[in-house]
């Protein structure tokens, strides 16, 4: 059993926040002793699940609702696997779009570094866009997708 305290500094979460969570009924197994609030492992994999969703880009409202179909039970296995597969989707998208940011990143750290050593761009432009050395012509490729 942990405190809230306990709680916050383990995620990096203030206690306001998971004040918050307990009010919107995430924690319905939350034991109290006085004011006193004691979280086990299952509010522990809640607030991983919630935090995970967050980052998915889902809003509280829906991560609500996906609670709330927890508690339906196994009825609402279904939906419950539609909403990952969904967040899965959306994460694997913006992985696909931030490895193509660093890849320009990557590129134009190469270009500016060679840029610098030749003294001007014209070396490089000779090059473009297919005659780069191959390790940055995959990086420029990956970039230019």
């Amino acid at each position: 059993m942990y405190t809230i305290g306990q709680v916050s500094e383990m995620y990096n979460l203030p206690i306001s926040t998971l004040r918050y969570y307990d009010k919107e009924g995430f924690f319905p197994n939350l034991m109290r002793k006085g004011n006193i609030r004691y979280f086990s492992d299952d509010e522990l994999e809640a607030i991983r699940v919630i935090e995970c969703l967050k980052r998915s880009g889902l809003e509280i409202k829906d991560i609500k609702q996906f609670f709330q179909w927890v508690m339906e039970g196994p009825s609402s296995y279904g939906k419950r696997k539609e909403m990952f597969e969904t967040r899965k989707a959306a994460v694997e998208d913006e992985i696909k779009a931030l490895e193509r940011t660093l890849a320009l990143l990557k590129f134009k750290c190469w270009y500016y570094e060679t840029a610098i050593k030749d003294g001007n761009e014209d070396g490089i432009n000779a090059m473009l866009p297919d005659k780069l050395p191959e390790e940055i012509q995959e990086l420029y490729d990956i970039s230019h997708e």
